[in-house]
């Protein structure tokens, strides 16, 4: 009897409220941090989208428009590493950009800056570019330290690289010294032509068709990767058009697609950057131009109208996925159910922040949202019958999937404007004058419907990326190049 006492006193201790207390508050935590995760739409964000939707021209607020419904915007750093070891023709960099040292230190606290200014000005969430020079001349810890301050930031960063690195190098960036992965999930976008001067193994490409191996290489990276550590990933393949390689657009589009990127993003050449850089000839082609050689290489047509992002002068975006040998849009134009669908959806549930490093709370957040009009769920039932439909119906999607031919894939095409229009568009917008040019006129236009930023701290501002590139980068990178310096060497030094 001494013993069952003894141990119904120590039951009796150990469920004692003082003993629950920790356990309880413990479990509240987790509760806590779950419902706020997966809180359908903050306050905070439906206030952002709104004044993202109010600074829009009032042109651009079309049923379409995705900026101040969906998404504030893409975003990009500057002046953080702006040195590259590749010499393209054309490259937007500016003549002094190559004089300017990388240096760890100093990218990372711009990062940090920046990233303030547009977590104080666009809101919890965006997706942002690490962008500047060539991203793998950091060291890897400064790589990774500079991705985690953007996710610190709420932004999902993207890695833009000319793809020319060892996998050695990828490995250091996510994984930690004691082997455990840093970066769980990784965003990179590989830029890959033939325009482009001085990659291992193919100094002067002659055609698109000779950088298919890298660009392929690329992606295997990534594969060994996630096969050895568990890495997640999302790929980018980007090209600059000219009417050099223009013709082998389709090529591109056909084989690339296949590769296992989940976004291809083709960009007309503008001029802007470095003038020597610039062929004597070869400008002027346009989004229809680049779009027409996309659905070539697809034999097949690529729907977009049914989703924009700023201006369809500026940007062109078809969202689907392969399926077997072909690509499905996520949305027809052409079908007004659809239409009726994406309405909906960005109506009660733009606002939701899904962040797709968490996949888990993605989940959870959405059925959350449907929990709220479950009467919705009719209606996304109905766009998915359509989706699986356009894909071949229920019995050809399920064996695709079993064979592991079913992917996202993205095409994009971003056309950049020239420096000099640029520049004369902004002398009107600051003088609050109209320009009497045309092609000034709708560069005006543009700037003011514009989906990509770079902050400035010192200022509080969000600058277009034509802006940017096009009027700011040549005195921000001579001042740069004095800041940090290229090390000298001695003359007669071995």
């Amino acid at each position: 009897m001494r013993k069952v006492g003894s141990t119904l006193r120590g039951y009796r201790d150990v469920m004692s409220p003082a003993s629950l207390r920790p356990l309880v508050h413990s479990l509240a935590r987790v509760w806590a941090g779950w419902a706020e995760a997966t809180t359908p739409g903050t306050a905070e964000k439906r206030a952002v989208l709104a004044r993202r939707w109010e600074e829009l021209p009032f042109g651009a607020r079309t049923p379409e428009q995705l900026l101040g419904r969906l998404a504030v915007g893409c975003e990009g750093t500057h002046g953080v590493f702006p040195r590259c070891n590749l010499t393209c023709s054309p490259c937007y960099h500016s003549a002094d950009a190559n004089k300017v040292r990388v240096d760890g230190d100093h990218t990372v606290a711009e990062v940090r800056r920046q990233m303030a200014t547009f977590r104080s000005r666009r809101g919890p969430r965006a997706h942002a570019q690490l962008i500047g020079g060539e991203v793998s001349l950091l060291d890897p810890d400064a790589h990774a330290a500079a991705l985690l301050a953007m996710r610190g930031a709420g932004r999902e960063p993207m890695s833009m690289t000319h793809g020319d690195f060892d996998p050695d190098y990828l490995a250091a960036v996510v994984t930690a010294p004691d082997g455990s992965l840093r970066l769980p999930r990784v965003s990179f976008a590989g830029h890959f032509d033939s325009l482009m001067r001085g990659r291992r193994g193919a100094v002067r490409p002659r055609s698109e068709a000779e950088l298919d191996g890298h660009r392929r290489g690329f992606v295997e990276m990534f594969e060994d990767l996630r096969s050895r550590t568990g890495l997640r990933y999302y790929l980018a393949h980007n090209m600059t058009v000219t009417e050099a390689n223009l013709p082998e657009v389709a090529h591109v589009a056909r084989s690339v697609s296949r590769m296992g990127y989940q976004m291809m993003s083709f960009q007309p050449a503008a001029l802007v950057g470095d003038e020597r850089r610039w062929p004597t000839e070869g400008r002027g082609v346009g989004i229809d131009d680049v779009w027409s050689e996309l659905e070539t290489g697809m034999r097949q047509t690529l729907p977009w109208q049914a989703a924009q992002m700023g201006d369809p002068r500026c940007n062109r975006t078809a969202f689907g996925v392969l399926v077997g040998e072909a690509w499905v849009p996520f949305l027809d134009p052409a079908s007004p159910p659809d239409l009726a669908a994406r309405d909906l959806y960005l109506t009660h549930y733009g606002a939701l922040s899904l962040d797709a490093s968490r996949p888990g709370i993605v989940v959870a957040t959405l059925g959350r949202a449907l929990l709220r009009r479950p009467w919705h769920a009719a209606i996304a039932a109905g766009w998915a019958a359509r989706a699986v439909r356009r894909a071949g119906g229920p019995l050809h999607v399920v064996r695709c999937l079993v064979r592991g031919q079913v992917s996202g894939l993205t095409f994009v095409v971003h056309a950049f404007m020239d420096a000099d229009v640029v520049a004369e568009a902004e002398r009107h917008t600051a003088a609050g004058t109209v320009p009497s040019r045309p092609d000034v006129r709708a560069a005006q236009e543009r700037l003011a419907a514009c989906s990509y930023h770079m902050a400035h701290p010192d200022t509080g501002e969000l600058v277009p990326a034509c802006v940017q590139h096009g009027v700011l980068d040549p005195a921000e990178n001579a001042r740069l190049a004095v800041l940090l310096p290229l090390p000298t060497v001695r003359q007669g030094a071995r």
